[in-house]
């Protein structure tokens, strides 16, 4: 059972790291109350194929936000990636980017605020290297200082598996210390021993 309830949990993460969630089987960016259908491609590796957040290859990587609110279309939105050299993980917030004193250093990628009028936010990033990352989405309110935010971590050249590997390991202990604790061990020699000491004739 535990193994279970850690299983479901791990899923829970899976399915929504930090401004990104499914909904309704399509991925979703919430930014501040906003939401826009949110994309990731690359088509030199894997075509047409569709990500949310993890990126399976090195090399160049497309990233669509289709605006689900009108509101933004008339917002200057900007884009940013940043490595996450201090492994904020699946629990990046807006007050761990905020806490960054100079961005600049860990910026790999930055496109400057800009309106999409259309609706459609792309931008086209080549990343040279496996690695785990923030994305960061800023929007501006265009009437007033009102800014929305979303920030979400994603791992690029294969999934990150993290501490995950440590809570089956504790799982399968914390199992196995209560099958002894419980007689499990002793009942399982005294049925060997049995066996060993009453052996079954063939005739």
């Amino acid at each position: 059972m535990l193994c279970i309830a850690l299983w479901m949990g791990s899923s829970q993460y899976a399915s929504a790291h930090g401004g990104v969630a499914f909904e309704d089987d399509l991925c979703v960016i919430n930014i501040g109350f906003l939401k826009a259908h949110f994309t990731i491609y690359q088509p030199q590796q894997h075509g047409s194929e569709e990500f949310c957040e993890e990126i399976p290859s090195v090399g160049e990587t497309v990233f669509v936000m289709e605006y689900q609110h009108d509101f933004l279309k008339e917002m200057p939105v900007d884009f940013r990636i940043i490595r996450d050299t201090q492994d904020f993980g699946i629990y990046a917030r807006w007050e761990d980017v905020q806490g960054i004193a100079d961005l600049g250093p860990v910026t790999a990628f930055y496109q400057a605020p800009v309106i999409r009028p259309d609706g459609a936010f792309t931008v086209d990033y080549a990343f040279d290297e496996a690695a785990t990352y923030i994305g960061i989405v800023t929007a501006q309110h265009p009437d007033d200082d009102r800014v929305y935010n979303a920030v979400f971590y994603f791992q690029v050249g294969g999934p990150d598996y993290g501490t995950l590997p440590w809570f089956f390991a504790l799982a399968l202990f914390l199992q196995g210390a209560y099958w002894v604790s419980n007689g499990g061990l002793k009942r399982w020699q005294e049925r060997k021993s049995e066996t060993q000491n009453n052996p079954i004739t063939k005739i």
